[in-house]
């Protein structure tokens, strides 16, 4: 007969089957006691990727904002440059009449200072000219300038 048979457990029995027991879990505290390690370097591995991607979205904030002020920067003197460029627009609209009655103006005196320029050169050649006349009969008078005293002697003597 055996044991199971009476209903009564040797204590070697007994012994053997809390052995085995045992050791099955003693087999699954060390499995479980790996899987809490591997849980553990898993757990401080996300640990350290969260703190880099903290930093990362810090930086990326950072240089988030950097490039929000250096737009709004740009967008104010954008404006800037439409206002000047909207005001020169106007001064020149309020100048343009104002630049064709100079044109008008320049053209016509042009025109009169090319007369007066002709004029000008008339002068001149009615001048040298008239020079020249002068230094021909001064000429003559010179050459015959004896002959007047001869003559105006000869009247005196008479």
């Amino acid at each position: 007969m055996s044991d199971d048979e009476e209903g009564t457990i040797t204590p070697e029995t007994r012994i053997n089957q809390l052995e085995g027991r045992l050791a099955e879990e003693t087999d699954r505290l060390e499995k479980l006691y790996v899987a809490y390690k591997k849980a553990e370097e898993d757990l401080e591995e996300r640990k350290a990727i969260i703190e880099v991607l903290e930093k990362e979205a810090i930086d990326k904030e950072i240089d988030k904002e950097g490039l929000e002020s250096l737009l709004s920067d740009k967008e104010a003197k954008i404006h800037d440059i439409e206002v000047e460029g909207a005001k020169t627009a106007k001064r020149v609209e309020h100048l343009e009449p104002e630049l064709e009655k100079m044109e008008e103006m320049y053209t016509r005196e042009s025109a009169r200072l090319g007369r007066v320029f002709e004029l000008a050169e008339e002068l001149d050649e009615s001048n040298r000219v008239a020079n020249a006349e002068l230094g021909a009969r001064d000429d003559w008078y010179v050459q015959h300038m004896q002959l007047f005293e001869d003559l105006s002697e000869a009247m005196d003597t008479r």
